[in-house]
């Protein structure tokens, strides 16, 4: 909804938006884009000669400013849907879409269509180093877009990529989430089909290989030319010269296009690089300047983000909020830092799939490179404290953030890495243990 509004200012009109307990990085961007964000939802936030009210996928019947433009009948829209019919109706879309690494990717292909002198727009769910924005117009035909599956609406049931027509899609990897929304696997592969049904047939579909549920998205019917990348089967393939994933060599049908090396580390990013090629590709950006243009590419906001450091102790915020993608983001770390480094993950469990106790068999794997586990404990009993009594290494939680980086400041030492994990502002959490590491 951020991105959302910027396009639309940069379009233009005035924008103004209500929102409960924003963080940064897109409390900052708003303000620095001039955009007027007001706290709460009181139905006097919204002007009564208002063109278009966007309403965001989180608001509810019963929210005080949505009952107000209902019962006012103010012109409303999702914001998927008013993408669909202001910005990329007539565009090039190139989506990005799966379970992980879709911010990631988006903004690695915008870049390179970027250095390529394409100028192009896009709406990306983070905020990319290297724009310092997560959304603009662009001076082309060219769109890159975040094609989430959440819902688009409270009215509008569908995935928001529904609404995108993507002439060239990327499908990173398909795996059970949003438990909220969707009541199994199958649910989500009905979407991602829907999705496919949407990309012409003059378009192409960009695919991971090893991924046993895209095959089977595909197998429900598909009309588009696609090509593969990852695994050992893959059109597309890396093979890594360091094994942090900073550097490694790209082949395209077992011919090598040349070398990547950047700040970015783990096999997941290798691939999301290899999508990310491919895709440019297609917009006729040859492999060659692809690569190139990846060796200045700074990362996202809040992926594996370098927060500070105190006492030679690294504090890093990161997004990771699902079994899958903390496991990537520890296995980057670890394989950058070594096994002697000892290796802290602090989690926040915010997601309702995470919340729902969905995944909960899942974390000790998915925690096995952490030498600590820290929490902080969640408003419902999902069974959390069972999960951490399992836990081979030291695990802890704590009711509140200031308790938690109280006990954990003590405990840390020089040459420590802390991985803080989770998908919403945490409290501050990152700046609190920076001071108290700093006070000694």
């Amino acid at each position: 909804m951020s991105g959302i509004a910027i396009l639309a200012k940069q379009g233009g009109h005035e924008v103004t938006g209500s929102d409960m307990n924003v963080y940064p990085p897109m409390s900052t961007q708003l303000m620095e884009q001039g955009i007027i964000l007001k706290e709460g939802y009181d139905p006097s936030h919204i002007d009564p000669g208002v063109e278009c009210v966007i309403v965001g996928n989180v608001i509810k019947r019963g929210n005080p400013a949505m009952e107000h433009v209902l019962a006012n009948r103010l012109p409303y829209v999702s914001g998927p849907q008013w993408l669909a019919e202001n910005v990329i109706q007539s565009r090039w879309v190139l989506g990005v879409a799966g379970t992980h690494g879709k911010t990631t990717t988006s903004s690695l292909l915008a870049w390179i269509l970027d250095c390529a002198g394409l100028q192009p727009g896009f709406l990306i769910g983070g905020v990319p180093e290297n724009f310092g924005v997560s959304a603009r117009l662009g001076g082309s035909p060219y769109f890159v877009i975040e094609a989430d599956e959440y819902d688009s609406a409270f009215f509008d049931k569908r995935s928001k990529f529904i609404h995108y027509r993507p002439k060239t899609l990327i499908l990173n990897n398909l795996e059970f989430d949003h438990a909220d929304i969707f009541p199994d696997l199958a649910a989500i592969k009905q979407q991602f089909h829907y999705l496919v049904r949407t990309v012409p047939g003059n378009g192409l579909i960009i695919r991971h290989a090893p991924d046993d549920n895209l095959t089977d998205v595909l197998g429900m019917g598909c009309w588009t030319p696609s090509q593969s990348f990852g695994g050992t089967t893959g059109e597309w393939q890396a093979k890594l010269i360091e094994n942090d994933g900073s550097a490694f060599s790209v082949y395209y049908q077992g011919q090598r296009r040349g070398d990547v090396r950047w700040n970015l580390l783990g096999n997941h990013n290798v691939d999301n690089a290899l999508a990310a090629i491919a895709a440019a590709r297609h917009a006729d950006v040859a492999p060659e300047a692809a690569i190139e243009a990846l060796s200045s590419f700074r990362n996202v906001k809040r992926r594996l983000e370098v927060k500070g450091k105190a006492r030679n102790i690294v504090v890093y915020d990161d997004f990771a909020h699902h079994p899958t993608a903390i496991a990537t983001t520890l296995s980057g770390l670890r394989a950058k830092i070594g096994a002697g480094a000892r290796m802290i993950a602090v989690l926040e469990f915010g997601s309702y799939t995470m919340r729902s106790g969905v995944h909960k068999s899942r974390m000790q794997d998915a925690l096995k490179e952490a030498d600590m586990v820290v929490c902080k404990r969640t408003e419902t009993d999902w069974g959390i404290d069972d999960m951490l009594a399992k836990f081979p290494q030291p695990s802890r939680m704590y009711d509140n953030v200031d308790s938690l980086v109280s006990s954990l400041a003590t405990e840390l030492k020089a040459g420590d890495h802390v991985i803080i994990m989770s998908n919403s502002g945490f409290d501050g959490i990152h700046k609190k243990l920076l001071d108290a590491l700093e006070r000694g």
